[in-house]
């Protein structure tokens, strides 16, 4: 079992999914608090829910407030940023240069490209955890 997390949390590099901020919040953990980076990931994916239903909504209305959207976006990517989903962080990227740009089609692409890749992570990182629950 331990060998098959190290192997998913390698691939999870090698796919460019997670960056090295990933092993410094797993440098953190300790016997005292021995799942302490599931439990920030689970916040994370807990507030990233609230945020992105705040940027379905901002996107909803008319006119497009690009401040509020570019607002909602640094959100996102700042708490992905803190537990290194590099995919999540890059499209979340992606959509704030199209509401630099005040192109309102451009971002609701990149919002679906946040999205997949956010429940992407989500089940990939869902798997990891477990797998490595039973591996201890």
């Amino acid at each position: 079992m331990q060998r098959q997390s190290a192997s998913m949390k390698r691939n999870l590099f090698h796919q460019d999914y997670l960056d090295e901020q990933f092993n410094e919040l797993e440098e953190l953990q300790d016997d005292d608090n021995p799942n302490f980076v599931e439990e920030v990931v689970n916040l994370f994916f807990t507030d990233s829910v609230r945020l992105i239903r705040n940027v379905d909504l901002a996107l909803a209305n008319e006119p497009c407030d690009f401040g509020r959207l570019d607002d909602l976006m640094h959100q996102v990517k700042g708490s992905s940023s803190s537990i290194g989903a590099k995919r999540v962080k890059r499209e979340c990227s992606k959509f704030q240069e199209y509401c630099n740009e005040r192109n309102i089609d451009g971002c609701k692409r990149a919002f679906q490209g946040v999205k997949q890749e956010y429940a992407t992570l989500k089940t990939k990182l869902d798997a990891y955890f477990q797998v490595a629950r039973e591996a201890s």
